[in-house]
C-alpha cells in the first residue's frame, strides 16, 4: 500500500545539508545580500513564513539581508474596493494623486508592517521603512519615452519617480545594530513630494549603492525563459541584452531586467530573478549548490 507522507530526513542527511551550507556561509559572511520581495512569496501564507524565517536564518549566520518589497496585488485589491481600475504602461503603474494615496496606505503601512512583524516573530530585528524616512531615497518624476516614438516624445504616468539619489547612512546605521531594514519602494522629491518607485529598481540601485555582494529578486516565473520556455541559468549582460532586443523579455519583466543589469554593471557580483514559489528559495540559491532561477554575472 502506497503512502503520500514525505521520506524523513535522517540526522546524518541534515548534518551534510548543514555541512553544505559552510562554505557559502565562509564566503558571504558580512557581505550584504539586498533581496527584492514580491509575487506569490508576498500571497501566500506558508511561503511568507518560509520568507521570514530564511531572512533570519541569513542575518543569524553573519550574512546582511536588506529587503525591498513591492505589493501589486494588495494596491489592486484596494484600488478596486475604491472602485478604480489599475493601468500600466511598459510595466510601471499610472499613479495619480488618489492611487498615489492608495499606494502609500498599502506600501508603506499594511504591507510594510506585515513583513517586519513576521520577521520579528521568527527572532529576527526588522525595522519598516520608506524612502521618506531621513529622505534617504530621493526622486524626481519620471517621464517615460513613448514606445515607438521619436526621442523626447513621452508620457507622464504620474506621481511615478526615478531615483536621483540614495543615502546608505540609515542602512548602514541600521546594520550596524543588527536590524534588518525592510524597505517600501517610496520616494520624495525635493518639495517633498511623494512617488511611487517601481520595487525592482529601489532594489536594483540600492544594491549598486550598498556595493551589495547580491541582489535577489524573487518572481512568479523558475527565472529567465527563452523563447520555447526553457529556463535559462546562467547569463551575461550581452545575452541579456539579446533577449530584450529579440522581445524574449518583454512587458513586466523589463524594469526587473533593466534593475538586474544595471546591478551587474554597476559592481553587484551576481544578480538572481529567482523562483518565489518554491519553499526557501533563498536560502536554495545562496547557501546551496541548487539555485532556483537564474543567474547574472556582472562579467
Amino acid at each position: 500500500m502506497s503512502s503520500d507522507a514525505p521520506t524523513p530526513i535522517t540526522p546524518a542527511r541534515t548534518a551534510a545539508i548543514l555541512a553544505e551550507a559552510l562554505p557559502y556561509i565562509k564566503r558571504f559572511f558580512d557581505k550584504t545580500i539586498v533581496i527584492k520581495y514580491g509575487g506569490n512569496a508576498m500571497t501566500d501564507p506558508h511561503l511568507k513564513d518560509c520568507f521570514a524565517r530564511d531572512v533570519v536564518l541569513l542575518k543569524l549566520v553573519g550574512l546582511n539581508p536588506v529587503v525591498v518589497h513591492g505589493g501589486g496585488p494588495q494596491i489592486e485589491n484596494l484600488l478596486t474596493r475604491v472602485g478604480k481600475k489599475g493601468e500600466f504602461i511598459q510595466g510601471m503603474r499610472v499613479t495619480d494623486a488618489e492611487t498615489m494615496e492608495v499606494v502609500e496606505m498599502v506600501l508603506g503601512g499594511q504591507v510594510n508592517k506585515e513583513i517586519v512583524n513576521l520577521i520579528n516573530q521568527h527572532g529576527g530585528k526588522a525595522v519598516g521603512l520608506t524612502g521618506k524616512d531621513a529622505r534617504f531615497i530621493r526622486a524626481k518624476k519620471l517621464l517615460m519615452q513613448k514606445s515607438g516614438a521619436p526621442l523626447g516624445d513621452v508620457v507622464d504616468i504620474g506621481q511615478v519617480g526615478e531615483i536621483t539619489q540614495i543615502d546608505p547612512s540609515l542602512i548602514s546605521f541600521l546594520d550596524k545594530g543588527d536590524f534588518i531594514p525592510v524597505i517600501a519602494p517610496i520616494g520624495v522629491g525635493e518639495d517633498g513630494e511623494t512617488y511611487n518607485i517601481n520595487a525592482d529598481v529601489v532594489a536594483g540601485k540600492l544594491a549598486e549603492i550598498l556595493k551589495a555582494e547580491k541582489l535577489v529578486l524573487l518572481t512568479n516565473t523558475p527565472g529567465v525563459l527563452d523563447q520555447n520556455g526553457k529556463l535559462l541559468t546562467g547569463l551575461t549582460p550581452k545575452e541579456i541584452d539579446a533577449l530584450v532586443e529579440d522581445g524574449t523579455l518583454s512587458g513586466g519583466m523589463l524594469p526587473k531586467i533593466g534593475s538586474a543589469l544595471d546591478a551587474a554593471r554597476s559592481g553587484v557580483n551576481s544578480v538572481h530573478i529567482i523562483d518565489g514559489r518554491v519553499e526557501h528559495c533563498l536560502l536554495l540559491e545562496i547557501l546551496t549548490d541548487h539555485g532556483v532561477g537564474t543567474m547574472i554575472k556582472s562579467r
